[in-house]
């Protein structure tokens, strides 16, 4: 696959995915989910590869989540869970390759894109970074690993408030729940994250991989569950009260939501 959304650089072993979309924030849209999902996946099984990291482009953004200007019954049709939008897709390629992956985060990381940064393996902020869901706000929600796993990573109570009240959280708030494992200056980041690679690449690969399976093991139920409730957020989708959100944010008012239930 030839890359239009996505910038793949390897450098000692060390395979760096960037999401280079700057003028849209880094929100994703389905050809940015295909071609990172391609992307890890081609590092993830070349064996010269050791690490692989996830960023944005800019300081702005490592990712907003969707693309707001592409309406959500557009993302129906493909993908495992009927969600074409490939979501379950690039989740299972950051859970099932064989090498730990690691969110490089420099500015905003919400909505799906907070999603991925609790995916990762292990997860680096600069400073300015803040994170967040915006779900419910749009008319959305990740109904599997994004809830679940994210309740084993910050605690349930917590991730219940992150999902519920869509509030942003900065970077240090993040490293305080263990959404993050390390907050740097922006200006030290990408040394720090050389670094984190440099000591995982010293390690056994095939140590890294076990502990990597055994780690995924223990919640490798929430696959399920998104699996069962992927196709119902697809049905959600086509609601006037998911299109609601975003309709909203088009034309610049506050959502009412109620009003658009059946």
């Amino acid at each position: 696959m030839s890359y239009e959304d996505v910038l793949y650089e390897v450098e000692d072993r060390v395979a760096t995915i960037t999401f280079n979309r700057p003028d849209r924030l880094n929100a994703f849209r389905s050809q940015t989910y295909a071609e990172v999902t391609d992307a890890i996946n081609r590092a993830g099984w070349d064996k010269e590869i050791g690490v692989i990291v996830l960023t944005g482009a800019g300081d702005r953004a490592f990712g907003v989540g969707g693309d707001s200007s592409i309406k959500k019954g557009d993302r129906v049709g493909t993908g495992i869970g009927m969600v074409g939008n490939g979501v379950e897709n690039l989740q299972t390629a950051i859970r099932d390759v064989p090498k730990p992956v690691i969110a490089k985060v420099r500015g905003y990381a919400i909505g799906s894109a907070n999603v991925l940064v609790t995916l990762c393996d292990l997860a680096i902020a600069s400073d300015n970074a803040i994170f967040g869901q915006a779900g419910p706000k749009m008319g959305s929600v990740d109904p599997g690993f994004g809830t679940a796993l994210l309740a084993r990573v910050v605690g349930e109570k917590k991730a219940r408030e992150i999902w519920y009240l869509c509030r942003k959280y900065p970077a240090e708030e993040a490293l305080k729940m263990g959404l993050v494992n390390a907050v740097v200056p922006n200006e030290q980041l990408d040394a720090e994250v050389r670094q984190w690679c440099a000591e995982i690449n010293a390690k056994s690969p095939t140590a890294i991989t076990l502990a990597k399976r055994s780690f995924n093991a223990d919640s490798e139920n929430i696959r399920g569950i998104g699996q069962m409730a992927f196709p119902a957020l697809a049905l959600y989708f086509g609601t006037d009260e998911s299109k609601e959100g975003g309709n909203a944010l088009r034309e610049k008012r506050v959502p009412d939501f109620r009003s658009a239930m059946p």
